[in-house]
């Protein structure tokens, strides 16, 4: 079963396969959230400090009833923070604010501030927080560090000067969405991709083609799409509070043929998120 399989960080560090995303979950509802999917077996859970549901996240991971060496949590620094002494007090104040002594897995959240996505040049404020990163991570507050929606070029700069290489870089995989080449250069480094939206933030639904494919192996569409990313390698994060979609969601115990896959590899460029047109991640820049 997809929740009791791990893939293994750079470091040695374990990581299960599967997660649970909580972006939109509000924190006064993520700690049941949290509760209902380790109750279904989820060990992953993700955060971000732009979430707003960090207090709400730890307070789910306390009261889970399961050891906390045997849950991964991750979260993220804020885009904005592009500064060693900003990082540093966010650091602790995400372990504060989740109750936690450490957290297993720290990313940038975005190589540009949101307002600037893909914009300007950021280069020396990701190195100043990544040191940040590094400090925490050697003193074990962090288990793992990593980074979000970075591409290559955000990528190369931090490794020019790292004394601790990125274990993950979080980037939005989906059908019609597949940075193979990204994806390619990730793994060449050993740096483990996490997809999240893996259902494109629920818009793929209405995709006759993939539903299609769906049908045709006798699954769901968020199922397909999850193990579509499950194949390409990549660790998938689906968002939901819904305990019925997370127990569907974890259904992938099963294999998509060679030519599907290059099917929905090479499928047209998603590009219609509606609402969620307004985040920059999924603008289309």
């Amino acid at each position: 079963m997809i929740l009791n399989e791990t893939y293994t960080l750079s470091t040695g560090v374990r990581i299960p396969r599967l997660g649970l995303g909580t972006w939109f979950i509000d924190d006064d509802k993520a700690a049941r959230a949290v509760t209902d999917a380790v109750d279904i077996g989820y060990r992953n859970i993700d955060t971000a400090q732009a979430y707003g549901n960090e207090r709400g996240v730890g307070e789910g991971v306390r009261t889970s009833g399961i050891d906390r060496d045997d849950l991964f949590v991750s979260s993220k620094l804020a885009a904005e923070i592009k500064n060693y002494d900003d990082a540093v007090a966010a650091i602790d104040g995400s372990l504060r604010k989740m109750g936690l002594d450490h957290i297993d897995l720290m990313l940038i959240h975005s190589p540009q501030p949101w307002e600037d996505f893909r914009g300007g040049d950021y280069a020396e404020g990701n190195r100043a927080a990544w040191r940040a990163l590094e400090e925490a991570y050697e003193a074990g507050k962090l288990r793992s560090i990593g980074v979000s929606n970075f591409e290559r070029r955000d990528v190369e700069n931090l490794l020019s000067t790292c004394t601790v290489a990125p274990q993950v870089n979080q980037l939005l995989v989906h059908v019609g969405k597949t940075p193979a080449e990204l994806i390619a250069y990730c793994e060449s480094q050993s740096i483990l991709v996490q997809a999240y939206s893996p259902i494109a933030h629920g818009k793929i639904l209405n995709n006759e083609n993939v539903a299609a494919m769906a049908d045709k192996y006798g699954v769901t569409v968020p199922q397909l799409c999850i193990r579509y990313t499950l194949q390409l390698g990549t660790q998938p994060l689906p968002k939901t509070a819904n305990p019925d979609h997370m127990r569907s969601n974890a259904q992938v115990d099963f294999e998509i043929a060679d030519d599907d896959m290059d099917v929905l590899r090479n499928m047209a460029q998603f590009e219609d998120y509606g609402d969620s047109r307004k985040f920059p991640v999924f603008s289309g820049k």
